[in-house]
């Protein structure tokens, strides 16, 4: 696996490195007790979109990782300080005054991509009483692409279930050119956006890195969600790609340098061209798992290959919620939704049936499925507690 600083002195035959969250210990669970994990964090959260929506307490989406790491795993609790095989990280510092005006209490900014702060964005949303209500996405790569609309949506419902809609101005601002990257679900989120009065303003956001040129905005209410990009402690390796991922394979999950071919990555660290997300990481440790496995018994890589499935469960009401599921290319690939007989609309119906069971699938059922299976390389995605066979 290379070499990585950190005070132990033994050496592994799997290591995992990074962050032993969504991706880590769903493959290390997988891998049984054939590897070794490092991460320092003290806990593991599940999203916390939940809780900037007042849907959940945020208490109830942590644990301590300790908990989550079995005894026939060895963990590390330290940081990786750097990383040699040869011999995502969410930034609020990078926008000006943001970490600052997330500690005000009466600021009104708040952010869903922290735990720290999670539990503000629902002070805030429930707290306006008139005024204009600013929900942002920057250009590039993010976590859970739907997040930043997900609590927009969220708050519209709020605000017209409490008679508000009528005082609250709210607008959408996207550094994205659509509502969403895969068509069929941009074109029922345009419909949606339209209908209900939200404005839309698509392109740079406040900023233009191109040319420089900035634009103000007033606000009663500002969520934001900040620059993201790769681990600091991979930008400059070898193993990294122009941008900073780690370039693997996008159908093997294996690094396409053949001297580095015993390193794989998957989930928020991998250069793999879809979107990163917890859904993603269902498909993607299993086929990563396999194809280890493979290597380690034959000296070559197995036949698993990953077709670039994702989801985003994108909450759009209280009571309802439009499953997006899709693959490489922007292909939808409604798995999930055809296994419980179910097909997506084109534009979003309020309180339709599938929209309905999906809303409490995300609600109670994924956070309970996470804890209970996920994190233990027990669930699969849309194949459930069925484990996918290779051929």
């Amino acid at each position: 696996m290379g070499q990585f600083r950190c005070s132990c002195q033994d050496k592994f035959k799997i290591l995992v490195l990074g962050e032993v969250r969504s991706g880590g210990l769903s493959v290390s669970q997988q891998l049984y007790n054939r590897f070794d994990a490092a991460d320092a964090a003290e806990y593991h959260n599940y999203q916390v979109t939940l809780v900037g929506a007042g849907l959940k307490q945020k208490s109830t989406l942590r644990r301590p990782l300790a908990e989550l790491i079995p005894p026939h795993i060895t963990h590390i609790p330290e940081t990786v300080a750097s990383f040699d095989p040869s011999h995502n990280a969410v930034n609020f510092g990078a926008i000006g005054g943001l970490s600052k005006a997330l500690a005000d209490p009466s600021s009104g900014v708040s952010s869903i991509y922290s735990y720290e702060t999670c539990d503000k964005v629902w002070e805030d949303i429930d707290a306006l009483r008139t005024g204009r209500a600013i929900f942002t996405q920057p250009q590039g790569i993010i976590k859970c692409a739907g997040a930043p609309q997900k609590i927009m949506w969220m708050a519209w419902d709020r605000y017209r279930k409490t008679r508000r809609g009528g005082q609250i101005t709210i607008d959408f601002f996207s550094g994205m050119p659509t509502m969403f990257s895969v068509k069929k679900y941009s074109d029922a989120l345009e419909a949606l956006r339209v209908r209900r009065g939200v404005g839309g303003h698509f392109g740079p956001v406040f900023k233009n890195v191109a040319d420089g040129t900035e634009s103000k905005e007033d606000y009663t209410l500002l969520h934001v969600t900040p620059p993201m990009g790769p681990l600091e402690v991979l930008k400059g390796s070898p193993i990294v790609d122009a941008a900073g991922w780690v370039e693997v394979d996008k159908g093997t999950l294996q690094h396409v340098k053949p001297e580095y071919g015993n390193i794989f990555a998957l989930g928020d660290a991998s250069s793999l061209p879809t979107s990163k997300t917890g859904a993603a990481i269902t498909k993607q440790a299993p086929v990563l798992t396999e194809n280890l496995f493979h290597l380690l018994d034959s000296g070559k890589i197995g036949s698993a290959i990953y077709d670039g499935y994702t989801s985003c469960p994108l909450l759009t009401g209280y009571g309802e919620l439009l499953l997006a599921e899709f693959k490489y290319g922007l292909v939808p690939a409604e798995s999930f939704a055809n296994s419980v007989g179910i097909k997506q609309p084109r534009e979003v119906v309020y309180l339709s049936m599938g929209l309905r069971l999906f809303y409490y699938m995300k609600k109670d059922l994924f956070p309970w499925v996470y804890f209970k299976y996920y994190v233990k390389g027990r669930w699969f995605g849309p194949s459930g507690l069925t484990q996918p066979k290779f051929g």
